[in-house]
């Protein structure tokens, strides 16, 4: 395989924060990665490395000669004052910036420079790769290329980003989180994108059946090491459970050994100076060993719910629309004691909406929602819990509440629940601005859960999580003693931890599907069988019935008249001067030589032409029939 990429000996550090040191991988041609880490490891600082937009203390970064590296950053960002179209457009490369001109060309009334682009186009090659980013910026939902970046969503700047990305057909792509802000119909789209496209990828995701169908191989930043699986994400589960088994074994094995030692250590004072030095020696390795840490640390989630009634809410009857974008019409729906819903759908069809209203953050237009009395809502929203930045971890959450009710008279510390949630004593000693967004995101879901709510509404959990907490969030949450929604894109996440939908598809049209995300995937994918069988059924059966009469019509016998005599004469020299006429226009429309309003008027002459050839050659075979 051709290399791509080589790093060597690579060491990165924030102040006395050590990364990761002393790592050594490569990228080959065809090597699709996925980068596994626990949030703050350095996933995204290694990617910005790679790409150039962060230092490093020690090693290398060597790409082959001239390779095409695209990247995606979580959170990208352009020069303000460009439009979606010079956006999606945004690189370097010539063919590229050739197709924004014949794009921005065609968008405008002046064609002045028109044939001067076409002429360009035709001689880079440039018409499939024009059509190839058509079809991304379609699948990707970009249509107000006028806009100004700068007013654009988040969401909006990532599949801008992202169409961007993909347009300029790199070799090597770097993906941090692609699929965020990515509805479930992008996603697949873009999952199979990428699992047929040849091209490398090094991507991060927390998404992981995307991450089982595109990558074919695993590497995880560990305790400041990199490991490396060649399989996919399922493959991956299971050789690191082996690992941590042997590491958990070899500690295991360090320690009973250490004892021995200390022991020895202990009673042999005098061994220490001279021929035993070697043995002490090894007894100070050896403690570093016992002395590491089991690779089982999981996030403990098992907090106690408050009582919840057996009326939850009801909704009654609930209209909202934002001018002519309806989200619902005459909504009603009971909600049950323990039931845990999934929302999914489309961006824009309103999902987010719907939660705002049921919490009461915004109005419907009609209706309501009628509340139980004993709930207690506990919300994690997209925008996040804001913090001061300049606290320190321990302190933003002891402004929530001193100690988190475990149930049984059992209460749990601000500092023993941070730690359940991979907050070590230093993290929670440091400041809230030297957190990763992912560790953010982990601070505020600690936060919500510890008022200890019993009815949770979670608007896209998964966002900036790393797997490891997904793993325990969805164990928590399937065993939660309380009630559920959760809004969100990523369908590993939703097949573990809801019982059934809302499936918001558009325009007020809600359906209410008893089952998980992949469930009802199967059941609309054989819906759409059916239907398309149906209308194929309906066209062939319309087909026979308008083709029935003409079969069983006899056929007469017919000699052309004098009058058809000598159309059927005329036709012979015209249809064969049109032919002449076509092709002398197509020779002087390829010459160059035509000004602008003459390459009009030529245009405008062969497309008749190619009209009364078609017209004519109908009638010639018409009349032919009966010589």
């Amino acid at each position: 395989m051709i290399s791509y990429l080589q790093i060597d000996g690579l060491t990165k550090s924030f102040g006395d924060l050590l990364l990761f040191e002393n790592m050594t991988f490569g990228i080959a041609q065809g090597q699709k990665i996925g980068l596994i880490a626990k949030n703050g490891s350095g996933k995204t600082t290694l990617l910005n490395i790679i790409a150039g937009k962060e230092g490093y203390e020690n090693g290398a970064v060597v790409f082959r000669n001239d390779l095409r590296v695209g990247y995606l950053e979580q959170s990208p960002s352009y020069p303000e004052g460009l439009t979606v179209l010079q956006a999606c457009f945004y690189s370097p490369n010539e063919t590229v910036r050739l197709i924004a001109e014949y794009e921005e060309a065609m968008a405008k009334e002046d064609h002045s420079r028109l044939e001067d682009i076409l002429e360009r186009m035709d001689a880079m090659k440039a018409w499939d790769y024009e059509q190839k980013a058509k079809q991304i910026l379609t699948q990707l939902k970009i249509q107000n290329l006028d806009q100004k970046v700068e007013t654009l969503s988040g969401g909006q700047l990532k599949r801008v980003a992202l169409a961007n990305v993909l347009i300029t057909e790199p070799e090597l792509i770097l993906l941090d989180e692609p699929t965020n802000h990515l509805d479930m119909e992008m996603t697949e789209w873009l999952e199979g994108y990428l699992g047929r496209a040849n091209i490398s990828i090094l991507m991060v995701t927390h998404d992981r059946y995307f991450l089982d169908r595109v990558c074919n191989e695993i590497m995880e930043i560990d305790r400041k090491q990199i490991y490396h699986y060649k399989g996919n994400y399922s493959y991956y589960l299971e050789k690191r459970e082996e690992r941590i088994e042997a590491v958990n074994a070899d500690i295991e094995r360090a320690n009973n050994l250490f004892r021995k030692e200390l022991d020895w250590m202990r009673r042999q004072p005098q061994a220490r100076g001279t021929k035993a030095k070697y043995r002490v020696d090894a007894f100070y390795e050896l403690e570093k060993r016992a002395k590491q840490e089991r690779n089982n640390s999981q996030v403990s989630l098992e907090v106690k719910a408050a009582y919840i009634g057996s009326k939850i809410f009801e909704a009654q009857h609930v209209s909202k629309r934002f001018g002519d974008l309806r989200i619902v019409e005459d909504f009603n729906y009971v909600f049950s004691r323990y039931e845990k819903m999934g929302i999914v759908g489309n961006n824009g069809t309103g999902k987010s909406t719907f939660i705002k209203m049921l919490i009461g953050e915004v109005a419907p237009d009609s209706g309501d929602f009628d509340i139980g009395e004993t709930v207690r809502f506990g919300y994690y929203s997209q925008e996040g819990l804001r913090f001061d930045e300049q606290m320190k971890v321990i302190d933003a959450v002891q402004d929530i509440a001193e100690y988190v009710d475990l149930g049984d008279g059992n209460k749990l510390g601000v500092s023993q629940f941070l730690n359940y949630f991979l907050f070590t004593p230093e993290k929670q000693h440091s400041y809230v601005y030297k957190l990763s967004g992912g560790e953010k995101r982990r601070l505020y879901l600690c936060t919500v859960l510890m008022r200890n709510p019993n009815f949770l509404v979670l608007d896209e959990p998964t966002n900036d999580l790393d797997i490891v907490t997904l793993n325990v969030l969805e164990e928590y949450l399937r065993h939660f003693k309380g009630c559920v929604i959760v809004v969100s894109h990523d369908r590993y996440f939703m097949d573990k931890v809801v019982d059934h939908l809302l499936v918001f598809r558009g325009n007020a049209d809600v359906k209410d599907f008893p089952g998980n995300y992949t469930q009802y995937r199967q059941w609309k994918e054989e819906q759409d069988r059916q239907e398309k069988e149906a209308e194929a059924t309906r066209l062939a059966r319309q087909k026979k019935e308008t083709e029935k009469p003409k079969e069983q019509a006899p056929k007469v016998k017919k000699k052309l008249s004098y009058k058809e005599q000598k159309e059927l004469e005329a036709l012979d020299v015209e249809i064969p001067a049109l032919e002449a006429e076509k092709a002398e226009l197509e020779t002087v429309m390829s010459s160059g030589t035509l000004s602008n309003d003459a390459l009009l008027e030529k245009s405008s002459r062969i497309a008749q032409v190619m009209e009364e050839i078609e017209e004519k050659t109908l009638r010639w075979l018409e009349l032919s029939e009966f010589l």
